[in-house]
Protein backbone atom coordinates (compact mmCIF):
# COMPACT_ATOMS: atom_id res chain seq x y z
CA UNK A 1 0.00 0.00 0.00
CA UNK A 2 2.57 2.73 0.53
CA UNK A 3 3.50 2.48 -3.30
CA UNK A 4 -0.60 4.16 -3.19
CA UNK A 5 0.62 7.48 -1.53
CA UNK A 6 2.90 8.01 -4.08
CA UNK A 7 0.80 7.42 -7.01
CA UNK A 8 -1.73 9.62 -5.40
CA UNK A 9 1.00 12.50 -4.57
CA UNK A 10 2.67 11.46 -8.14
CA UNK A 11 -0.83 11.89 -10.04
CA UNK A 12 -1.75 15.20 -8.22
CA UNK A 13 1.50 16.76 -8.78
CA UNK A 14 1.17 16.09 -12.57
CA UNK A 15 -1.97 17.48 -12.80
CA UNK A 16 -1.26 21.37 -10.89
CA UNK A 17 2.17 21.16 -13.19
CA UNK A 18 -0.48 20.29 -16.37
CA UNK A 19 -2.71 23.45 -15.09
CA UNK A 20 -0.53 25.86 -14.54
CA UNK A 21 1.69 25.62 -17.73
CA UNK A 22 -1.32 24.94 -20.06
CA UNK A 23 -2.68 28.40 -19.05
CA UNK A 24 -3.94 30.43 -22.04
CA UNK A 25 -4.76 33.97 -22.25
CA UNK A 26 -8.01 33.24 -21.64
CA UNK A 27 -6.38 32.01 -17.83
CA UNK A 28 -4.91 34.88 -17.04
CA UNK A 29 -5.08 38.20 -16.51
CA UNK A 30 -3.02 40.94 -17.96
CA UNK A 31 -1.61 43.40 -15.16
CA UNK A 32 0.16 46.49 -15.01
CA UNK A 33 4.22 46.47 -13.70
CA UNK A 34 3.09 48.86 -10.67
CA UNK A 35 0.29 45.74 -9.50
CA UNK A 36 2.76 43.36 -10.32
CA UNK A 37 5.65 44.67 -7.78
CA UNK A 38 2.49 44.92 -5.38
CA UNK A 39 0.97 41.74 -5.56
CA UNK A 40 4.59 40.12 -5.34
CA UNK A 41 5.61 42.26 -2.43
CA UNK A 42 2.32 40.92 -0.58
CA UNK A 43 2.51 37.25 -1.87
CA UNK A 44 6.20 37.61 -0.07
CA UNK A 45 4.61 38.65 3.29
CA UNK A 46 1.52 36.51 3.22
CA UNK A 47 3.81 33.70 2.51
CA UNK A 48 6.08 34.55 5.42
CA UNK A 49 3.30 34.87 7.70
CA UNK A 50 1.98 31.46 6.38
CA UNK A 51 5.10 29.56 7.09
CA UNK A 52 4.73 30.96 10.68
CA UNK A 53 1.73 29.34 11.38
CA UNK A 54 2.23 26.55 8.92
CA UNK A 55 5.22 25.82 10.74
CA UNK A 56 3.67 25.25 14.18
CA UNK A 57 0.52 23.19 12.97
CA UNK A 58 2.06 19.73 13.22
CA UNK A 59 3.69 20.05 16.62
CA UNK A 60 1.74 21.64 19.03
CA UNK A 61 0.23 18.50 20.20
CA UNK A 62 3.30 16.59 20.01
CA UNK A 63 5.29 19.43 22.00
CA UNK A 64 2.41 19.19 24.59
CA UNK A 65 2.38 15.30 25.00
CA UNK A 66 6.18 15.52 25.54
CA UNK A 67 5.52 18.40 28.41
CA UNK A 68 3.87 15.17 30.00
CA UNK A 69 -0.16 16.25 29.36
CA UNK A 70 -2.60 14.14 28.96
CA UNK A 71 -5.48 14.03 26.38
CA UNK A 72 -7.94 16.47 28.46
CA UNK A 73 -5.34 18.83 28.90
CA UNK A 74 -4.36 19.00 25.90
CA UNK A 75 -8.24 19.28 24.41
CA UNK A 76 -8.40 22.17 27.17
CA UNK A 77 -5.45 24.39 25.68
CA UNK A 78 -7.23 23.65 21.97
CA UNK A 79 -10.26 24.91 23.69
CA UNK A 80 -8.47 27.98 24.84
CA UNK A 81 -7.03 28.67 21.58
CA UNK A 82 -10.34 28.81 19.57
CA UNK A 83 -12.10 30.53 22.63
CA UNK A 84 -9.64 33.42 22.73
CA UNK A 85 -10.17 33.53 19.02
CA UNK A 86 -14.14 34.00 19.20
CA UNK A 87 -14.06 36.39 22.37
CA UNK A 88 -11.23 38.66 21.10
CA UNK A 89 -11.85 38.58 17.64
CA UNK A 90 -14.78 40.97 17.01
CA UNK A 91 -12.30 43.44 19.06
CA UNK A 92 -8.99 43.45 17.74
CA UNK A 93 -11.05 43.77 14.25
CA UNK A 94 -12.41 46.45 15.08
CA UNK A 95 -9.39 48.05 16.71
CA UNK A 96 -7.99 47.38 13.09
CA UNK A 97 -10.52 48.79 11.34
CA UNK A 98 -10.22 51.99 13.43
CA UNK A 99 -6.21 51.95 13.99
CA UNK A 100 -5.02 50.71 11.30
CA UNK A 101 -4.68 47.05 9.15
CA UNK A 102 -0.94 47.91 9.05
CA UNK A 103 -0.41 48.16 12.59
CA UNK A 104 -2.62 44.94 13.03
CA UNK A 105 -0.41 42.99 10.93
CA UNK A 106 2.40 44.11 12.83
CA UNK A 107 0.38 43.40 15.82
CA UNK A 108 0.35 39.65 14.81
CA UNK A 109 3.63 39.14 14.40
CA UNK A 110 4.07 40.32 17.71
CA UNK A 111 1.76 38.40 19.23
CA UNK A 112 2.26 35.34 17.75
CA UNK A 113 6.08 35.47 17.95
CA UNK A 114 5.40 35.99 22.19
CA UNK A 115 3.37 32.73 22.05
CA UNK A 116 6.51 30.81 20.25
CA UNK A 117 8.13 31.82 23.21
CA UNK A 118 6.03 30.49 25.52
CA UNK A 119 6.16 26.73 23.95
CA UNK A 120 9.44 26.66 25.84
CA UNK A 121 7.92 26.58 29.16
CA UNK A 122 6.58 23.12 30.44
CA UNK A 123 4.07 25.53 32.68
CA UNK A 124 0.71 24.50 31.95
CA UNK A 125 -0.43 28.39 32.85
CA UNK A 126 2.28 29.78 30.66
CA UNK A 127 0.93 27.39 27.48
CA UNK A 128 -2.31 28.68 28.35
CA UNK A 129 -1.01 32.15 27.95
CA UNK A 130 0.17 31.26 24.56
CA UNK A 131 -2.80 29.22 23.50
CA UNK A 132 -4.77 32.85 24.18
CA UNK A 133 -2.17 34.71 22.39
CA UNK A 134 -2.08 32.27 19.26
CA UNK A 135 -6.38 32.43 19.16
CA UNK A 136 -5.74 36.73 19.26
CA UNK A 137 -3.21 36.10 15.98
CA UNK A 138 -5.52 33.62 13.96
CA UNK A 139 -8.07 36.33 14.37
CA UNK A 140 -5.68 39.07 12.90
CA UNK A 141 -4.12 36.49 10.34
CA UNK A 142 -7.81 36.18 8.60
CA UNK A 143 -8.67 39.47 8.79
CA UNK A 144 -6.34 42.18 9.28
CA UNK A 145 -4.25 41.01 5.96
CA UNK A 146 -6.63 40.72 3.90
CA UNK A 147 -8.54 44.15 4.79
CA UNK A 148 -5.10 45.44 3.90
CA UNK A 149 -4.85 44.00 0.61
CA UNK A 150 -8.73 45.05 -0.29
CA UNK A 151 -8.20 48.83 0.76
CA UNK A 152 -4.52 49.36 -0.42
CA UNK A 153 -5.84 47.74 -4.28
CA UNK A 154 -8.59 49.61 -4.26
CA UNK A 155 -6.84 53.19 -2.98
CA UNK A 156 -4.40 52.52 -5.74
CA UNK A 157 -6.80 52.09 -8.31
CA UNK A 158 -6.13 48.99 -9.62
CA UNK A 159 -9.29 47.48 -12.04
CA UNK A 160 -11.07 44.83 -9.03
CA UNK A 161 -10.85 41.46 -11.59
CA UNK A 162 -6.92 42.12 -10.58
CA UNK A 163 -7.55 41.13 -6.55
CA UNK A 164 -8.84 37.96 -7.69
CA UNK A 165 -5.79 37.11 -8.94
CA UNK A 166 -3.94 37.90 -5.92
CA UNK A 167 -6.27 35.59 -3.66
CA UNK A 168 -5.90 32.86 -5.93
CA UNK A 169 -1.63 33.42 -5.93
CA UNK A 170 -2.26 33.18 -2.06
CA UNK A 171 -3.81 30.14 -1.57
CA UNK A 172 -1.42 28.50 -3.91
CA UNK A 173 1.51 29.94 -2.46
CA UNK A 174 0.79 30.34 1.26
CA UNK A 175 -2.04 27.60 1.78
CA UNK A 176 -0.12 24.97 -0.73
CA UNK A 177 3.16 24.98 -1.71
CA UNK A 178 4.66 26.90 1.61
CA UNK A 179 2.54 24.21 3.74
CA UNK A 180 4.21 21.69 1.96
CA UNK A 181 7.69 23.13 2.71
CA UNK A 182 6.45 24.14 5.94
CA UNK A 183 5.93 20.30 7.02
CA UNK A 184 9.45 19.43 5.27
CA UNK A 185 11.23 22.21 7.04
CA UNK A 186 9.56 20.91 10.30
CA UNK A 187 10.83 17.19 10.00
CA UNK A 188 14.02 18.45 9.22
CA UNK A 189 14.84 20.23 12.13
CA UNK A 190 12.49 17.97 14.67
CA UNK A 191 13.83 14.17 13.19
CA UNK A 192 16.90 14.95 10.81
CA UNK A 193 19.09 17.63 12.85
CA UNK A 194 17.06 16.14 16.38
CA UNK A 195 16.57 20.29 17.48
CA UNK A 196 13.70 19.20 19.55
CA UNK A 197 9.71 19.89 19.26
CA UNK A 198 10.32 23.28 19.95
CA UNK A 199 12.49 23.68 17.37
CA UNK A 200 9.00 24.52 14.50
CA UNK A 201 8.83 27.48 17.17
CA UNK A 202 11.42 29.07 16.92
CA UNK A 203 11.83 28.89 13.29
CA UNK A 204 8.09 30.21 13.17
CA UNK A 205 9.11 33.63 15.19
CA UNK A 206 12.30 34.26 13.47
CA UNK A 207 9.68 33.91 9.63
CA UNK A 208 7.40 36.30 11.31
CA UNK A 209 10.15 38.73 12.18
CA UNK A 210 11.03 38.96 8.77
CA UNK A 211 7.64 39.53 7.51
CA UNK A 212 7.59 42.19 9.94
CA UNK A 213 10.47 44.33 9.30
CA UNK A 214 9.05 44.15 5.03
CA UNK A 215 5.46 45.22 6.33
CA UNK A 216 7.21 48.08 8.30
CA UNK A 217 9.44 49.44 5.53
CA UNK A 218 6.87 48.87 2.56
CA UNK A 219 3.32 48.78 3.68
CA UNK A 220 1.35 52.33 3.74
CA UNK A 221 -1.29 52.53 6.67
CA UNK A 222 -4.96 52.33 5.65
CA UNK A 223 -8.03 52.31 7.58
CA UNK A 224 -11.79 51.08 7.74
CA UNK A 225 -13.49 53.96 9.61
CA UNK A 226 -11.09 55.82 11.88
CA UNK A 227 -14.03 58.16 12.88
CA UNK A 228 -13.07 59.81 16.34
CA UNK A 229 -16.24 59.72 17.52
CA UNK A 230 -16.83 56.35 17.39
CA UNK A 231 -15.57 53.71 20.05
CA UNK A 232 -15.63 49.90 20.00
CA UNK A 233 -19.50 49.38 20.85
CA UNK A 234 -20.26 51.70 17.91
CA UNK A 235 -18.26 50.11 15.62
CA UNK A 236 -19.55 46.28 17.00
CA UNK A 237 -23.16 47.61 16.39
CA UNK A 238 -22.35 49.19 12.97
CA UNK A 239 -20.95 45.79 12.14
CA UNK A 240 -24.14 44.00 13.36
CA UNK A 241 -26.89 45.97 11.67
CA UNK A 242 -25.31 45.46 8.50
CA UNK A 243 -24.91 42.30 8.71
CA UNK A 244 -28.89 41.68 9.72
CA UNK A 245 -29.26 44.91 7.19
CA UNK A 246 -28.22 43.02 4.15
CA UNK A 247 -29.10 39.52 3.44
CA UNK A 248 -26.14 39.25 1.24
CA UNK A 249 -23.29 39.78 3.93
CA UNK A 250 -25.41 37.15 6.04
CA UNK A 251 -25.51 34.43 3.80
CA UNK A 252 -22.14 35.11 3.25
CA UNK A 253 -21.28 35.07 6.67
CA UNK A 254 -23.48 31.61 7.21
CA UNK A 255 -21.93 30.01 4.28
CA UNK A 256 -18.54 30.76 5.74
CA UNK A 257 -18.73 29.73 9.09
CA UNK A 258 -20.49 26.44 7.57
CA UNK A 259 -17.59 25.48 4.96
CA UNK A 260 -14.71 26.37 7.58
CA UNK A 261 -16.50 24.30 10.55
CA UNK A 262 -16.35 21.28 8.53
CA UNK A 263 -13.32 22.70 7.12
CA UNK A 264 -11.47 22.35 10.90
CA UNK A 265 -13.55 19.32 12.21
CA UNK A 266 -11.86 17.54 9.28
CA UNK A 267 -8.62 18.11 10.62
CA UNK A 268 -9.31 16.53 13.89
CA UNK A 269 -11.36 13.33 12.36
CA UNK A 270 -8.88 12.49 9.30
CA UNK A 271 -6.32 11.00 11.15
CA UNK A 272 -8.77 8.32 13.23
CA UNK A 273 -10.97 7.70 9.87
CA UNK A 274 -7.47 6.95 7.66
CA UNK A 275 -6.30 4.50 10.70
CA UNK A 276 -9.67 3.22 12.85
CA UNK A 277 -7.41 -0.35 13.65
CA UNK A 278 -3.87 1.77 14.33
CA UNK A 279 -2.73 1.12 10.89
CA UNK A 280 0.33 2.76 10.61
CA UNK A 281 0.29 5.86 8.01
CA UNK A 282 3.03 8.40 6.97
CA UNK A 283 0.83 11.59 8.41
CA UNK A 284 3.55 14.05 6.97
CA UNK A 285 3.34 12.66 3.64
CA UNK A 286 -0.57 12.49 3.07
CA UNK A 287 -0.28 16.32 5.17
CA UNK A 288 1.49 17.09 1.96
CA UNK A 289 -1.09 15.44 -0.41
CA UNK A 290 -3.68 17.49 0.95
CA UNK A 291 -1.84 20.44 0.58
CA UNK A 292 -1.13 19.48 -2.99
CA UNK A 293 -4.78 18.75 -3.83
CA UNK A 294 -5.32 22.51 -2.37
CA UNK A 295 -2.89 23.80 -4.64
CA UNK A 296 -4.99 21.97 -7.36
CA UNK A 297 -8.26 23.51 -6.00
CA UNK A 298 -6.53 27.24 -6.27
CA UNK A 299 -4.96 26.69 -9.72
CA UNK A 300 -8.79 25.60 -10.90
CA UNK A 301 -9.96 29.00 -9.04
CA UNK A 302 -7.41 31.16 -10.48
CA UNK A 303 -8.70 29.84 -14.18
CA UNK A 304 -12.29 30.17 -13.29
CA UNK A 305 -12.36 33.55 -11.61
CA UNK A 306 -9.87 34.84 -14.94
CA UNK A 307 -13.04 34.23 -16.72
CA UNK A 308 -16.53 36.15 -16.78
CA UNK A 309 -18.18 32.86 -17.17
CA UNK A 310 -19.49 31.01 -14.46
CA UNK A 311 -19.55 33.77 -12.00
CA UNK A 312 -18.32 32.43 -8.12
CA UNK A 313 -21.67 32.70 -7.02
CA UNK A 314 -22.50 30.22 -9.69
CA UNK A 315 -19.51 27.70 -9.16
CA UNK A 316 -19.50 27.25 -5.87
CA UNK A 317 -22.71 25.79 -5.33
CA UNK A 318 -21.08 22.60 -7.53
CA UNK A 319 -17.75 23.15 -4.81
CA UNK A 320 -20.05 23.01 -1.85
CA UNK A 321 -22.05 19.98 -3.07
CA UNK A 322 -18.61 17.93 -4.43
CA UNK A 323 -17.00 18.83 -1.04
CA UNK A 324 -20.58 17.56 0.57
CA UNK A 325 -20.24 13.71 -0.98
CA UNK A 326 -16.16 13.60 -0.24
CA UNK A 327 -16.92 13.61 3.54
CA UNK A 328 -19.57 11.15 2.91
CA UNK A 329 -17.32 8.56 1.89
CA UNK A 330 -16.59 7.45 5.32
CA UNK A 331 -19.72 6.59 5.91
CA UNK A 332 -20.33 4.74 2.33
CA UNK A 333 -17.13 2.89 3.28
CA UNK A 334 -18.68 1.62 6.41
CA UNK A 335 -21.68 0.14 4.85
CA UNK A 336 -20.34 -1.13 1.82
CA UNK A 337 -16.78 -2.22 2.45
CA UNK A 338 -16.48 -4.51 5.65
CA UNK A 339 -14.22 -3.09 8.22
CA UNK A 340 -10.74 -5.10 9.01
CA UNK A 341 -10.25 -6.20 12.76
CA UNK A 342 -6.83 -6.94 12.07
CA UNK A 343 -4.49 -4.19 14.55
CA UNK A 344 -1.68 -2.21 13.00
CA UNK A 345 -0.77 -3.10 9.52
CA UNK A 346 -0.84 -0.65 6.32
CA UNK A 347 -3.49 1.43 5.30
CA UNK A 348 -6.65 -0.85 4.32
CA UNK A 349 -8.67 -0.81 0.77
CA UNK A 350 -11.11 1.91 2.77
CA UNK A 351 -9.06 3.90 3.86
CA UNK A 352 -7.90 4.20 0.46
CA UNK A 353 -11.13 5.35 -0.92
CA UNK A 354 -11.44 8.04 2.32
CA UNK A 355 -8.09 9.11 1.55
CA UNK A 356 -8.84 9.85 -2.48
CA UNK A 357 -12.48 11.36 -0.72
CA UNK A 358 -10.18 13.41 1.07
CA UNK A 359 -7.87 15.12 -1.33
CA UNK A 360 -11.09 15.59 -3.25
CA UNK A 361 -12.15 17.54 -0.34
CA UNK A 362 -9.23 19.49 -0.16
CA UNK A 363 -9.24 20.65 -3.87
CA UNK A 364 -12.62 22.29 -2.75
CA UNK A 365 -10.89 23.90 0.30
CA UNK A 366 -8.44 25.17 -2.18
CA UNK A 367 -11.34 26.62 -4.83
CA UNK A 368 -13.25 27.95 -1.42
CA UNK A 369 -10.36 29.96 -0.08
CA UNK A 370 -9.87 32.86 -2.61
CA UNK A 371 -13.68 32.14 -4.07
CA UNK A 372 -14.88 33.43 -0.78
CA UNK A 373 -12.02 36.42 -0.63
CA UNK A 374 -13.34 37.97 -3.62
CA UNK A 375 -16.74 37.33 -2.48
CA UNK A 376 -15.98 39.41 0.61
CA UNK A 377 -14.15 41.97 -1.17
CA UNK A 378 -17.93 42.60 -3.17
CA UNK A 379 -20.32 42.02 -0.35
CA UNK A 380 -18.54 43.35 2.71
CA UNK A 381 -18.49 47.21 3.52
CA UNK A 382 -14.98 48.69 3.71
CA UNK A 383 -15.21 50.82 6.94
CA UNK A 384 -16.44 47.80 8.97
CA UNK A 385 -14.39 45.12 6.66
CA UNK A 386 -11.67 43.74 9.54
CA UNK A 387 -14.39 43.56 12.17
CA UNK A 388 -17.75 41.86 9.86
CA UNK A 389 -14.82 39.14 8.94
CA UNK A 390 -14.61 38.17 12.92
CA UNK A 391 -18.08 38.20 13.24
CA UNK A 392 -18.45 35.45 10.67
CA UNK A 393 -15.79 33.49 12.81
CA UNK A 394 -17.69 34.03 16.43
CA UNK A 395 -20.15 30.90 15.29
CA UNK A 396 -17.01 29.09 13.58
CA UNK A 397 -15.24 29.09 17.31
CA UNK A 398 -18.24 28.12 19.04
CA UNK A 399 -18.44 25.40 16.65
CA UNK A 400 -14.96 23.75 16.87
CA UNK A 401 -14.97 24.55 20.83
CA UNK A 402 -18.22 22.25 21.21
CA UNK A 403 -16.80 19.56 18.81
CA UNK A 404 -13.00 19.18 20.22
CA UNK A 405 -14.67 19.58 23.76
CA UNK A 406 -17.34 16.23 22.79
CA UNK A 407 -14.79 14.85 20.20
CA UNK A 408 -15.18 11.13 21.81
CA UNK A 409 -19.09 11.64 22.38
CA UNK A 410 -19.82 10.51 19.14
CA UNK A 411 -18.81 8.02 16.14
CA UNK A 412 -16.67 9.09 13.39
CA UNK A 413 -19.47 8.53 11.18
CA UNK A 414 -21.89 10.60 12.48
CA UNK A 415 -19.36 13.34 12.70
CA UNK A 416 -18.24 13.18 9.02
CA UNK A 417 -22.11 12.84 8.53
CA UNK A 418 -22.87 16.13 10.18
CA UNK A 419 -20.09 17.55 8.02
CA UNK A 420 -21.55 16.64 4.82
CA UNK A 421 -25.18 17.99 5.71
CA UNK A 422 -23.39 21.35 6.87
CA UNK A 423 -21.84 21.72 3.67
CA UNK A 424 -25.41 20.71 1.38
CA UNK A 425 -26.77 23.54 3.20
CA UNK A 426 -23.79 25.69 2.10
CA UNK A 427 -24.19 25.10 -1.10
CA UNK A 428 -28.29 25.75 -1.22
CA UNK A 429 -27.31 29.27 1.06
CA UNK A 430 -24.73 29.81 -1.99
CA UNK A 431 -27.98 29.06 -4.36
CA UNK A 432 -29.95 31.77 -2.50
CA UNK A 433 -26.80 34.30 -2.70
CA UNK A 434 -26.58 34.09 -6.20
CA UNK A 435 -30.32 34.60 -6.55
CA UNK A 436 -30.07 38.09 -5.03
CA UNK A 437 -27.15 39.19 -6.37
CA UNK A 438 -28.85 38.79 -9.68
CA UNK A 439 -31.87 41.04 -8.64
CA UNK A 440 -30.05 44.55 -9.49
CA UNK A 441 -28.94 43.00 -12.97
CA UNK A 442 -32.15 41.73 -14.03
CA UNK A 443 -34.42 44.81 -12.66
CA UNK A 444 -31.79 46.87 -14.82
CA UNK A 445 -32.34 44.87 -17.47
CA UNK A 446 -36.13 45.15 -17.33
CA UNK A 447 -35.75 49.03 -17.29
CA UNK A 448 -34.00 48.95 -20.22
CA UNK A 449 -36.33 46.63 -22.39
CA UNK A 450 -38.78 48.85 -21.87
CA UNK A 451 -37.05 51.43 -22.94
CA UNK A 452 -35.40 48.94 -25.78
CA UNK A 453 -37.59 46.06 -27.18
CA UNK A 454 -34.52 44.31 -29.08
CA UNK A 455 -32.01 44.68 -25.80
CA UNK A 456 -30.13 41.67 -24.58
CA UNK A 457 -29.81 40.29 -21.15
CA UNK A 458 -26.91 42.05 -19.43
CA UNK A 459 -23.80 39.79 -18.60
CA UNK A 460 -20.89 39.96 -16.13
Amino acid sequence: MELFYFVVFGALGAVVAALELSKTSKDRINTSPAFNSFKNNYLLVYSLMMAGDWLQGPYVYYLYSTYGFGKGEIGQLFIAGFGSSMLFGTIVGSLADKQGRRRACVTYCITYILSCITKHSPEYKVLMIGRVLGGIATSLLFSAFESWLVAEHNKRGFEQQWLSLTFSKAIFLGNGLIAILSGLFGNLLVGSLSLGPVAPFDAAACFLAIGMAIILSSWTENYGDASENKDLLTQFRGAAVAIASDEKIALLGAIQSLFEGSMYTFVFLWTPALSPNDEEIPHGFIFATFMLASMLGSSLASRLMARSSPRVESYMQIVFVISSVSLMLPIITNVLVAPSKVKGGSISFAGCLQLLGFCTFEACVGIFWPSIMKMRSQYIPEEARSTIMNFFRIPLNIFVCIVLYNVNAFPITVMFGMCSIFLFVASILQRRLMAISDKPKMESWTAMKERDPEAEPLND
